[in-house]
């Protein structure tokens, strides 16, 4: 490669010298052709360009996708790596000489007069050298092009003989750059080319606009480099959604997308035999039967199609659906089928290591606690509890059959119970033996029902507790109810569903200095929850808030929470009496069940406390008549109570949901409806239609789009299960104690004179908040109307 430089310090005559100065020019141009992109052409062949020029540097530009700039790829001799971004404009020498097409052979880029004369924008860039400390003076810059298609430019820095670049220089820097043209252009067009010939999977997401097609390719090769599969760097470094890249997937290969959802349940007939770690291998898992035929979940339906191993294992089903899934949600589908891994194996291959060491049915305590003990009915007993904790379960129901006849469990979730396992006959009275021993009852005693906790932490992972209940059945068989209390955060108030002008009222009403609120409702209605979201508003650094609780649910901080303990005699009198030695501002009691804790609430409610409490009865107004009941003095309890609120849980509609706008029949049965509580006020006997009018302008306002209400209808999708609802949604019923209702206790009026003062006062019954939340298509009138009374 020292021909060049040989040829420049004058050693050869111009024959030879022109020859050599050729030779090597085509020795260059077939590196180029060699090379695979543009960056490698001039890492690969830069140096042999420099010794053919004589020249100290280069810099190659490319034309960028917009053809607005050029962009240096390649730079020989400077420090910095940053690319040097140039528009196509006289402003720079480059730039210049990629807007004219014209190659320039400057003598010095400091003359700026010369500079002027070619064009008056044109100026050299003095920052370079500044930054480099290099003086720059000799510059052949030359246009790459290929016909009238700009590509580039080529520039060559400083002759080393301290001259301006010669004729020959000159004609074979133009060869030289229409070579660039040639080899720019093939490569981009091969990898166009390669990029229209690599489908991916993950396509779908430009497509989509997800995410651009330079993102993605960025993205596999991030993957490629880490090790990682592409999935988890798209979840993780591009923050990319388990359901975007589910669609990607659904048009790639064909079928439909199915995400993870809580609702699928292990079904013994379709998951009996399969083996986890064979359906991991495999990577496919069978859902459930469906019209079409049985829905098989997998990672790769072309895969699982072509190797005719589902159709093995089901020999007896003539009919699949396909449908694909990403990685993380087919592990977490195993999971919700198998049951987590720290479980050990899953609910099946339990039961198959129990059934190969059979147990007593208890014919005498001493075999069943053996029994109980075993270790495989206690991995079992672990993994429904766990099982139940991660599917999003209120309560375990554990209900055995007499004779031979298998145990069902089932778990209620979302306030339906739903089956999740079938035992066998003789694990049963093993299996409510070792959930006796976990809560400290008396396993002989099979007659009474008894009652007890769990805390979970001392056998599992997780830390939740188990209220148990046992109750002697036919047959002889003894059922379980486990209802699972996980401790969690308190919900904030603007999140607990309740309407503008319920929350307005709450607030108003709870933020008073003292006085007696109540919330009522049957078991599982969200009493607790709903007091704690209370507390969370209240609690501040200058208040003092004691609680007692059976058991402590919620935790919060700030809170000073009492356990109640029956069987060490501290019951909430006790407590309720302790609390007011206290120093307290706001007391909280779990319940007011008896004469004496309703007596002390509103003792110390008159002594100028703010006291909350819950209450088993179905509707506000109700509630004023049981507590009169139970012996409170009419004057004392009037003058304490702030409010009562009942609440209900209704089925909450899926998101997948569709609205529609009612007719004007069906809008005037649901407005009948609605005022069917109302009819016996004062103000709708006095003017019906008037008050009506007025109540459809008030549902325009509140809850019509662009002046039209809309109705909502459960569909159902693959994350409710088909069964349009998700989730619940609270339904409330507020009564403010105002002096009319207060003048109403102390009379000892009937509930229904209360409730005509409550409605004139403000208040709307639980169904009446449920029809508005039909219209905000929160739930749907079906739900409203199953858990109201009325």
């Amino acid at each position: 490669m020292t021909i060049g430089i040989k040829f420049h310090s004058g050693e050869r005559s111009g024959m030879t010298f022109e020859a050599l100065f050729y030779k090597q020019l085509q020795h260059v141009t077939a590196r180029i052709h060699e090379t695979v992109n543009i960056e490698q052409i001039m890492l690969e062949a830069s140096q042999d360009i420099c010794k053919l020029f004589n020249s100290d540097r280069l810099t190659l530009y490319v034309v960028n996708d917009d053809h607005t700039a050029i962009v240096s790829k390649v730079k020989t001799g400077l420090n910095s790596s940053r690319d040097l971004k140039l528009p196509i404009t006289p402003q720079s020498i480059a730039g210049y000489v990629a807007f004219s097409h014209k190659l320039l052979n400057l003598p010095d880029v400091y003359d700026d007069e010369a500079l002027k004369k070619i064009h008056p924008s044109l100026t050299f860039l003095k920052e370079v050298d500044k930054r480099s400390g290099y003086r720059t003076k000799q510059m052949l810059v030359a246009p790459i092009m290929d016909g009238p298609i700009l590509y580039g430019v080529l520039q060559v820095i400083n002759n080393k003989s301290d001259q301006t670049f010669g004729e020959l220089e000159v004609e074979g820097v133009s060869q030289l750059s229409k070579t660039l043209a040639t080899a720019i252009r093939h490569r981009i067009h091969e990898a166009e080319e390669s990029v229209r010939r690599m489908v991916t999977k993950y396509d779908g997401l430009v497509s989509d606009g997800v995410m651009t097609a330079d993102e993605l390719q960025k993205c596999l090769q991030e993957a490629r480099t880490e090790g990682f599969p592409a999935e988890k760097v798209l979840l993780t470094h591009y923050k990319v959604r388990p359901a975007q890249i589910g669609a990607s997937l659904a048009k790639f290969f064909g079928v439909p997308y199915e995400p993870f959802s809580p609702g699928h349940i292990r079904a013994e007939m379709l998951h009996g035999s399969l083996k986890r770690e064979f359906i991991e291998e495999q990577g496919w898992v069978p859902l459930e039967e469906s019209p079409a035929g049985l829905v098989i979940m997998c990672l790769d339906p072309e895969a699982v199609r072509s190797s005719r191993i589902v159709q093995q294992v089901f020999s007896k089903t003539s009919k699949f659906v396909y449908r694909v899934t990403t990685h993380a949600e087919f592990h977490d589908t195993l999971g919700q089928i198998f049951g987590v891994q720290a479980t050990g194996g899953s609910i099946d291959e339990m039961l198959a290591d129990m059934d190969s060491s059979p147990m007593d049915d208890g014919s005498n305590d001493d075999s069943l606690e053996s029994a109980a003990a075993d270790n495989e009915l206690v991995k079992f007993v672990n993994k429904v509890i766990m099982d139940a904790y991660h599917q999003g379960a209120s309560d375990i129901h554990i209900e055995p059959m007499p004779g031979k006849l298998k145990t069902g469990i089932r778990f209620r979730i979302d306030g339906s119970l739903q089956p999740y396992i079938e035992v066998p006959a003789h694990f049963r009275q093993a299996m409510v033996t070792r959930l006796k021993i976990m809560c400290d009852l008396d396993i002989s005693e099979r007659r009474k029902p008894q009652d007890g906790k769990i805390k979970f932490k001392k056998y599992g992972p997780i830390d939740i507790e188990l209220r148990v209940a046992t109750i002697p059945s036919a047959g002889g068989v003894e059922d379980v109810v486990m209802r699972i209390l996980a401790a969690g955060e308190p919900i904030p108030l603007d999140k607990l569903g309740l309407t503008p002008h319920n929350k307005a009222r709450v607030i108003q009403t709870i933020e008073k200095p003292y006085g007696l609120f109540y919330v009522c409702g049957p078991t599982g209605s969200g009493k607790t929850t709903t007091l704690h979201s209370i507390l969370k508003h209240l609690n501040t650094p200058d208040t003092k808030i004691w609680t007692a609780e059976d058991p402590v649910e919620i935790t919060q901080k700030g809170l000073r929470q009492v356990q109640i303990n029956k069987k060490a005699g501290i019951d909430f009198a006790l407590v309720m009496r302790a609390f007011l030695r206290a120093d307290p501002d706001i007391i909280m009691v779990g319940e007011s069940r008896d004469h004496e804790t309703v007596a002390m609430g509103v003792e110390a409610s008159l002594t100028g406390h703010l006291v909350f409490s819950t209450l088993h009865t179905n509707s506000a107004p109700e509630s004023i008549t049981r507590l009169l009941d139970m012996g409170m003095d009419p004057f004392n309890f009037a003058d304490a109570l702030l409010g009562i609120l009942a609440q209900r849980l209704a089925k909450k509609l899926c998101v997948c949901k569709e609205s529609y706008v009612p007719d004007a029949e069906e809008l005037k049965l649901f407005a009948t409806e609605y005022v069917e509580e109302l009819r016996h006020s004062a103000s709708w006997k006095a003017d019906y239609q008037g008050e009506m009018i007025k109540l459809l302008s008030r549902w325009k306002q509140e809850f019509s789009e662009d002046g039209v209400i809309k109705f909502y209808r459960h569909k159902g999708c693959e994350k409710c299960g088909q069964t349009g609802y998700k989730g619940r949604v609270g339904l409330h019923e507020l009564l403010i104690a105002n002096d009319g209702i207060k003048k109403l206790i102390q009379e000892r009026a009937r509930v229904a004179e209360i409730f005509a003062a409550a409605v004139e006062g403000g208040m709307r019954t639980l169904k009446m908040d449920g029809m508005e939340k039909v219209m905000m298509g929160l739930t749907d009138l079906k739900m409203v109307r199953s858990v109201c009374i009325k």
